[in-house]
């Protein structure tokens, strides 16, 4: 037994409330044809929404064969969705590459039913509703009704206890509204059906009960469900829910997905050659975004290593920074400007840079330290950094008193000290070897030690 308890749906739109329904409060019996009239606007689809399950009741309590649905999850929604409740819409909502016969079966394939049983099911299910000869077409191939009485008959193939009808004859003429009537009317012999209309002569010709609504509200019940009749539907409905609680939880395996899923691309196959295809164009850009990134990527690597063997890195015991140095020399060249022929101007040049010399600090590193950790590395075969220590050199400081013959073939001391300063005094006109200040700057002990 079906039974609504104070049912309120309240709809948050636009930062306002609108209050769908309004404490609807119904019984319903095991078997019977129940139509819900009322205007446009009135909550008829939003109550049956909430009968079926697709939509979820602000407060009050759906109470399905003795069972309160307030703690359902989504899960037991879709087990009572697929075994007990069967929808007709005024739309077919049929799929339309499938044939008749493969629209009616797809309920049962949720269901797990096998194959053979699956089968017989939907063609006993299309002979209720007379398209036992349609079975093989596709739903373009049908007329509007007989596409309708193919809804209904996939609403009935899983025996589910409740039909829910939105407007089912809303899109058909009169003599096919007719015929689908009459179907829904012999359903209702064994099932419950409630339907939604706005004809009133169709609600009064066919149905057993009739429900006026207004503005969220029942107002009137034609045939309400006594106290008596509502103890005996509860007791019918519990010895059910045994049943139905055995019933398998509703899903599809992987070979029927797969299958649908074939048939789909097979059907649209312009459609699937073009995403298919940009697809293809998607996975090609990407790889060859990746593999140009990758390759760079190998070639800086192997740059970095051929400059490092062609370049060595040196470590000596004492370190002096000469960017200051240099930024000196880059901002004086910046700054060279053109001059009139008839003035004299100062460059402080030669100033600026014996000062930089002299504000130069050197730095000591403690290269005997790095020698025992280089020698343990090396030791170690287990060690990452045994492969690129290989090529390490060891120099010392000895200052060798070499001479050497210039291009004018007068003899000079081939030190850097001597050279340094003759090139110096050739390309300055200055003896640098009178600058105290200069020979005894930092960077010069670090040039000359």
């Amino acid at each position: 037994m079906l039974e609504l308890k104070n049912i309120t749906k309240i709809y948050h739109t636009g930062g306002e409330n609108v209050e769908a329904l309004k404490g609807i409060d119904l019984k319903f019996r095991e078997c019977e044809f129940v139509s819900i009239l009322g205007p446009s606007g009135c909550g008829k689809t939003t109550l049956l929404n909430i009968i079926g399950g697709l939509d979820q009741y602000t407060s009050g309590d759906l109470v399905i064969n003795g069972t309160s649905t307030k703690k359902y999850k989504d899960r037991d929604w879709d087990t009572y969705r697929n075994h007990s409740v069967g929808f007709v819409f005024q739309s077919y909502n049929l799929i339309p590459h499938q044939t008749v016969l493969a629209n009616v079966e797809l309920a049962l394939t949720l269901s797990g039913v096998p194959k053979g049983e699956r089968r017989k099911r939907a063609k006993e299910a299309l002979e209720k509703v007379g398209l036992a000869k349609q079975m093989r077409k596709k739903p373009s191939q049908l007329s509007g009704g007989q596409m309708q009485r193919v809804a209904i008959a996939r609403a009935i193939v899983n025996n589910p206890d409740i039909i829910l009808a939105d407007e089912p004859t809303g899109a058909l003429d009169t003599e096919t509204s007719v015929q689908v009537m009459d179907i829904l009317k012999e359903i209702a012999k064994d099932h419950l059906v409630v339907m939604v209309t706005h004809n009133p002569d169709i609600a009064e010709k066919y149905s057993t009960r009739i429900v006026k609504m207004l503005d969220g509200k029942i107002v009137s019940d034609s045939m309400p469900l006594t106290d008596e009749e509502a103890k005996d539907e509860i007791a019918k409905a519990q010895s059910r829910e045994e049943i139905n609680r055995k019933k398998k939880k509703p899903s599809m395996s992987l070979g029927t997905s797969f299958g649908l899923s074939l048939k789909n691309l097979i059907t649209k196959k312009g459609r699937t050659a073009l995403t298919s295809f940009a697809g293809s164009i998607g996975i090609i850009g990407i790889a060859l975004i990746y593999a140009v990134s990758q390759g760079t990527t190998t070639f800086i690597d192997a740059v970095q290593e051929e400059t490092l063997s062609s370049y060595p890195l040196t470590i000596e015991a004492q370190n002096v920074d000469i960017s200051t140095l240099l930024s000196t020399f880059m901002g004086k060249a910046k700054s060279i400007s053109e001059h009139e022929d008839d003035a004299i101007y100062q460059k402080a040049m030669l100033y600026e840079m014996m000062n930089a010399m002299n504000s130069l600090e050197a730095q000591e590193n403690d290269l005997k330290a790095f020698k025992e950790y280089i020698e343990k590395e090396k030791a170690n075969e287990n060690s990452k950094l045994a492969a690129a220590l290989a090529g390490v050199q060891y120099g010392y400081d000895i200052d060798l008193l070499i001479y050497t013959k210039n291009v004018d073939d007068a003899i000079i001391r081939s030190d850097r000290e001597v050279m340094t300063l003759e090139l110096m005094k050739r390309y300055f006109n200055m003896d640098m070897s009178l600058c105290l200040p200069c020979v005894s700057s930092p960077l010069w002990a670090a040039l000359h030690p």
